[in-house]
C-alpha cells in the first residue's frame, strides 16, 4: 500500500468514525485528492464531492472565491486557499474541506511564487478556516502534485485530530 493510499484510508476511517463527510477544492492537483479518496472501496460513506477549479472563473463560480481576492493576491495565495476551503464547505454537505492551489510547473513560476509553491486550505464546520503553504522541491510536475496530495491528506488527518501526523 502506498503512503497516499494509507493516508487516504486513515482519513476516511477517521471521518467515518466521527460522522464527517469530506469535500475537496482542487486547482493544481486537478482532482487527484478526491481520486485518492474514491479509489478506496466504501469511500462513498464519507466523500461528498470534489470541486476541480483550475481556472479563476471556476474558483469564483463554483466556490465563491472573490474576484477582488484573485486580483489582489492571485490564485496561488493564502487568501485564495482560505476562500476555496470555505467555499467547498459552504457548497457541500461536508464538515471537512481540503483545498489546494499552487504552481506545479514546469512553467508558471516566478521569484515571488516559484514552481513548487502550494497553498493548502482546511475548513471544518464550526472552526476557523486555516491555511498553510509548502514549497516542494522542483523535481517535476508529477512529484509536486503527488506531494501536494500526500500533504493535503495529512493535513486532513491533523484537522480531525489524528495523533501522530506531524506533517511533511
Amino acid at each position: 500500500m502506498s503512503d497516499v493510499t494509507a493516508l487516504a484510508s486513515a482519513l476516511l476511517d477517521a471521518c467515518f468514525a466521527q460522522g464527517m463527510m469530506i469535500a475537496t477544492a482542487e486547482s493544481c492537483t486537478g482532482g487527484m485528492i478526491i481520486a485518492a479518496l474514491t479509489d478506496i472501496a466504501g469511500s462513498s460513506a464519507v466523500v461528498d464531492r470534489g470541486f476541480i477549479t483550475y481556472s479563476n472563473e471556476a474558483k469564483m463560480e463554483m466556490l465563491g472565491v472573490s474576484e477582488a481576492t484573485l486580483k489582489a493576491h492571485g490564485a496561488v495565495s493564502r487568501e485564495t486557499a482560505l476562500e476555496m476551503a470555505a467555499g467547498a464547505l459552504a457548497h457541500s454537505r461536508a464538515s471537512l474541506a481540503l483545498a489546494v492551489t499552487g504552481v506545479a510547473g514546469p512553467g508558471g513560476g516566478s521569484a515571488e511564487k516559484p514552481v513548487g509553491l502550494v497553498w493548502f486550505g482546511v475548513a471544518r464546520k464550526g472552526m476557523p478556516v486555516e491555511a498553510e503553504f509548502r514549497t516542494f522541491e522542483d523535481k517535476g510536475r508529477d512529484f509536486i502534485r503527488r506531494e501536494t496530495v500526500r500533504t493535503a491528506l495529512g493535513l486532513g488527518l491533523r484537522a480531525v485530530g489524528q495523533p501522530g501526523f506531524t506533517g511533511p
